[in-house]
């Protein structure tokens, strides 16, 4: 499959919405409490745009994923309830999202894996991120990326599990 990682351009915020509009009815089909509360909403995405941190997950010219990428900026990671592996420059993966149409072909992980390019592109040996306790499938990607378990960090009021990954130190292969 031709896949492509690149930053969204305003133009494609209607399309992004309306996967993350997908994601948000398919966590509370699960029975998930996650994305449940108007977060994430359409000027999320916008804010994501203008700040450069929203992505697109292309197939050829189709949007079929999105995910914000923030470099060294969560404030709630600061309070988290337990223990980061590090505490240098980190990347932050949020808002990840599959097209309905494209479940089930390992592209969320493949997000990670370009987040994770990301990174050792920029010298950045650090992935962290979080998700809600109730978000089996997110969890399952990442214990199976080997990410660690490091705590719990809290977003409006509501605790999430942190996660976090230590890239080798090396450039990308």
């Amino acid at each position: 499959m031709d896949y492509h990682f690149r930053k969204a351009e305003m133009s494609q915020a209607s399309q992004i919405w309306a996967i993350l509009q997908q994601a948000i009815i398919r966590r509370k089909k699960d029975g998930s409490d996650q994305w449940q509360d108007g977060y994430p909403n359409p000027d999320v995405v916008q804010n994501d745009i203008e700040k450069g941190v929203g992505f697109v997950l292309l197939e050829g010219e189709t949007i079929i994923g999105y995910s914000a990428v923030i470099i060294n900026d969560e404030p709630a990671y600061d309070g988290i309830e337990g223990k980061w592996l590090t505490n240098d420059e980190f990347v932050v993966i949020h808002r990840v999202a599959i097209s309905e149409d494209y479940l089930g072909k390992g592209l969320a992980k493949k997000i990670i894996s370009y987040v994770e390019d990301f990174a050792l592109q920029n010298n950045i040996y650090s992935i962290k991120a979080d998700t809600n306790f109730d978000n089996i499938p997110m969890m399952k990607i990442f214990e199976n990326l080997g990410y660690t378990l490091c705590g719990e960090v809290y977003f409006r009021g509501s605790a999430r599990k942190a996660y976090e990954k230590v890239l080798p130190n090396y450039s990308r292969r």
